[in-house]
C-alpha cells in the first residue's frame, strides 16, 4: 500500500521555482476570488439588478462548491495522478470565471459562480499533495511557507484589486473585469502546468487501480452531503435543521471510514481519509487555526467594503484600498517568516493570533470613531495595518505545520480534509459576520439599502453611526473566531513545549 521509492530524492527539485509558479498562481486565483467580489457586490447589484439574497449567493455559492469536492478530489489525486485533476481544475475555474463575467442575469451568475467554485475545489488538493511529493526537507517548509503566503495574500490582496478595477473600468465593465481577469491567467496556467509539470516516479499498487471503488465513493457522497448540510443553514436562513442532518451525516461517515479501514485487509481498498489523520496533533490544532482564521478573514473585509461604501459613502476603490496596507505586509513579511518557521512556527501562530484580535480591536474603534466623524477615514486603514502581519504569521506558520506531519501517499486526502475545514468556515464565518451586522443595521432602523452619499448632511451623518455601531456588532464576532485560533495555537505550542518539539526535524 505504501509507495515504494528507488532512491532518496534531493530536497529541492530541478525545476523546483518553476512548479511552485504553476502551483501558486492558479491557488492565488481561486482564493482572491473569494474576496475581490466584496467591492463588486453593489456594482453587481446595479448591473443586474441583483437582490440581496442572490448577492448572498454570489459569495457563499462559490465556498459551498469549492467545499463540497476538496477532500474527493484529493484523494483522486492520490491514487490516479494530481496533473490530469490539477489541469482539470484550472479549465473548469477558468470557465466559470468567463460565464461569470458574461452573466446577464443573477441566476447565470450564481450558476457560473458554483462550476467556478468546483474547479478550485478540484485543483486546490492537488497543489498540496504536489508540494508534499516533490518537495522536502526546508525545501518543504519553503514552499509550504509560500503556500501560506499566497493564501493570505490572495485574501488580503482582492478587496484592493477589486477596487483599482472597479474604479478605472466603472460599475458595469468593472464588476465583469473582476471575474474575466482569471481567464488569461487560468488559460496560461493550464499550460505551463501541462509543460512544467512532470508525474513523480512510483510503483502503482492495488489502492491505486483506476476504479471507483478505490475512491471510496460511499465515503465520498456522505462527506459531501454533511457539508452541504452543515454550510447552507448559514447560506440560507430558516435551514437549521439541516444540521441535524449534517451531524447525522458526519457520524455515518466517520463510522464508515473506520469500516472501510478495518476492512482494508480484506478488500484492499483504503477509506477516502484515514482516521488516523485526526490522530496527528498537528495536523489537527493547525487545521482548527486556520480554518477559524480564514472564517474570520472575508467577513472582516465585506463589513469594511460595505460601511466604507454605503455606510460612509465612500468609493469602492476606497474600500479597496483600506486592505492594501495589510495586503502589502502579507507580501513583504512573509518570505523572512517562511524561512524561520522550522525554529519558531508553533510560537508565531501564537503571536499571529494575538496581532490579528488586537488589529480588529482597534477596527471597532476607528469605525466608531469615524462615524461621529472625530476621525479621518484613512485612520481605519491605519487601524487595520495589524492584520497584515497577523496574516503572514498564520498563514504561513499554520500551513507548514498543518502537513508537517502528514506522510506523502495521504497528502491530497488531508489537503482537501484541511481545506474543507476552511471553506465550511469561511462559509460560516460571512454569515455569522454579516448577519451580525445587518441585524444591528435593522434594530437601528436603518434600511441597509440607503448610502452615506444620500440624502440631507444630517441624514448622512445618522446613517454613518448606524453603519460604524453594526460594524462593531460584526467585528465582536470576528473576535470570537479568532479567539479560538488563538486557543488552538496556544493548546499546539504548550503540546510541543511539553514534548521538546517546538523547533521542527527537517
Amino acid at each position: 500500500m505504501t509507495a515504494q521509492h528507488p532512491a532518496p530524492r534531493p530536497a529541492q527539485p530541478a525545476g523546483g521555482n518553476r512548479i511552485l509558479v504553476v502551483l501558486l498562481v492558479p491557488l492565488f486565483m481561486s482564493l482572491m476570488s473569494v474576496s475581490v467580489v466584496n467591492v463588486a457586490l453593489p456594482a453587481i447589484e446595479g448591473g443586474l439588478n441583483a437582490s440581496s439574497a442572490d448577492l448572498q449567493w454570489v459569495l457563499a455559492g462559490y465556498a459551498l462548491s469549492f467545499g463540497v469536492v476538496l477532500v474527493a478530489a484529493g484523494r483522486a489525486g492520490d491514487l490516479w495522478g494530481r496533473k490530469p485533476i490539477f489541469i482539470a481544475g484550472i479549465l473548469l475555474f477558468t470557465v466559470g470565471s468567463l460565464a461569470s463575467g458574461l452573466a446577464v442575469d443573477p441566476l447565470m451568475l450564481n450558476l457560473s459562480r458554483v462550476v467556478t467554485g468546483l474547479g478550485s475545489g478540484l485543483l486546490n488538493p492537488q497543489i498540496i499533495g504536489i508540494i508534499q511529493n516533490v518537495f522536502h526537507g526546508r525545501a518543504r517548509g519553503r514552499a509550504y511557507g509560500l503556500f501560506g503566503t499566497v493564501v493570505g495574500l490572495g485574501v488580503a490582496i482582492g478587496p484592493t484589486m477589486g477596487g483599482v478595477i472597479l474604479g478605472a473600468l466603472g460599475p458595469e465593465w468593472g464588476w465583469r473585469t473582476t471575474f474575466l481577469i482569471n481567464v488569461p491567467f487560468g488559460v496560461l496556467s493550464a499550460v505551463l502546468a501541462a509543460a512544467w509539470l512532470r508525474p513523480p516516479a512510483r510503483v502503482r499498487s492495488e489502492e491505486a487501480r483506476r476504479s471507483l471503488g478505490a475512491l471510496d465513493p460511499v465515503g465520498a457522497v456522505l462527506l459531501a452531503a454533511a457539508v452541504v448540510c452543515l454550510m447552507v443553514p448559514f447560506i440560507l436562513p430558516g435551514t437549521w435543521l439541516l444540521l441535524a442532518a449534517a451531524a447525522v451525516l458526519l457520524g455515518a461517515w466517520w463510522l464508515w471510514e473506520q469500516r472501510m479501514k478495518a476492512r482494508f485487509p480484506v478488500t484492499g481498498r483504503a477509506p477516502m481519509v484515514d482516521p488516523a489523520l485526526f490522530r496527528i496533533p498537528s495536523f489537527s490544532y493547525s487545521t482548527v487555526a486556520t480554518a477559524f482564521l480564514l472564517g474570520a478573514m472575508p467577513g472582516l473585509w465585506a463589513v469594511q467594503a460595505i460601511v466604507t461604501q454605503q455606510g460612509l459613502g465612500y468609493s469602492a476603490l476606497a474600500a479597496g484600498l483600506t486592505s492594501l496596507p495589510t495586503a502589502l505586509a502579507v507580501m513583504v513579511l512573509s518570505p523572512w517568516i517562511g524561512s524561520h518557521v522550522h525554529r519558531r512556527g508553533p510560537l508565531f501562530v501564537v503571536v499571529g493570533a494575538v496581532l490579528a484580535l488586537g488589529a480588529v480591536a482597534l477596527g471597532m474603534v476607528a469605525f466608531h470613531q469615524i462615524a461621529l466623524g472625530v476621525w479621518p477615514f484613512w485612520t481605519l486603514a491605519l487601524c487595520l495595518f495589524p492584520f497584515g502581519p497577523a496574516q503572514a504569521l498564520l498563514m504561513t506558520s499554520s500551513q507548514v505545520l498543518t502537513m508537517h506531519e502528514v506522510p506523502p501517499r495521504a497528502a491530497g486526502a488531508a489537503g482537501g480534509v484541511s481545506q474543507t475545514a476552511q471553506r465550511v468556515l469561511t462559509a460560516i464565518g460571512l454569515a455569522a459576520v454579516t448577519g451580525a451586522f445587518y441585524a444591528s443595521l435593522a434594530a437601528s432602523g436603518t434600511d441597509a439599502a440607503t448610502g452615506g452619499a444620500d440624502g440631507t448632511a444630517a441624514e448622512a451623518a445618522a446613517v454613518a453611526v448606524s453603519y460604524g455601531e453594526a460594524a462593531d456588532t460584526a467585528l465582536l464576532v470576528v473576535m470570537g473566531l479568532l479567539a479560538v485560533t488563538l486557543v488552538a495555537g496556544v493548546l499546539d505550542y504548550i503540546r510541543r513545549y511539553r514534548g521538546g518539539t517546538l523547533v521542527l526535524e527537517d
